[in-house]
């Protein structure tokens, strides 16, 4: 009976064991993929100077190119929110028209199946997503 006992101990401190070490990966994970992003983008900063550098660029160039840019990348902002803004449009013109096509059920059930999808979406991409239909919200 001791030997039963023995072992019955050895599978519960492993198991508290793994317990344990998943929790420490767990919360280890996101700060080494942050760590992994920003020095993807660091580098990709890098190696952008870089080619700036390999030009020779005098220093009016270089204000100049860097003003361009900076202008550029807030005008691709500018897109994107205008974007967001009509794809919202967009989405809500056709939660209506399907509200209408559905039942109250199965527009209750359609309205669920969207917000687990866009729950795990969120989980993956590290975003928000549209969070369900706007008419709803």
């Amino acid at each position: 009976m001791n030997i039963g006992l023995g072992n019955t101990w050895k599978l519960r401190v492993a198991a508290l064991l793994i317990f344990l070490l998943g929790a420490a990966a767990g919360a280890l994970a996101p700060r080494a993929y942050s760590a992994w992003f920003r020095e993807g983008r660091q580098r990709s900063r890098e190696r952008f100077e870089q080619m700036l550098d390999r030009l020779q660029l005098t220093p009016e160039q270089n204000a100049q190119v860097q003003q361009t840019l900076g202008e550029a990348r807030e005008q691709f902002r500018a897109i994107r929110r205008e974007s967001e803004t009509r794809e919202d449009e967009v989405r809500s013109r056709a939660d209506e028209r399907l509200r209408q096509i559905m039942t109250p059920e199965q527009w209750q059930q359609f309205k669920q199946m969207m917000d687990e999808r866009d729950g795990s979406r969120r989980g993956r991409r590290g975003r928000g997503g549209r969070g369900g239909p706007p008419s709803e919200r």
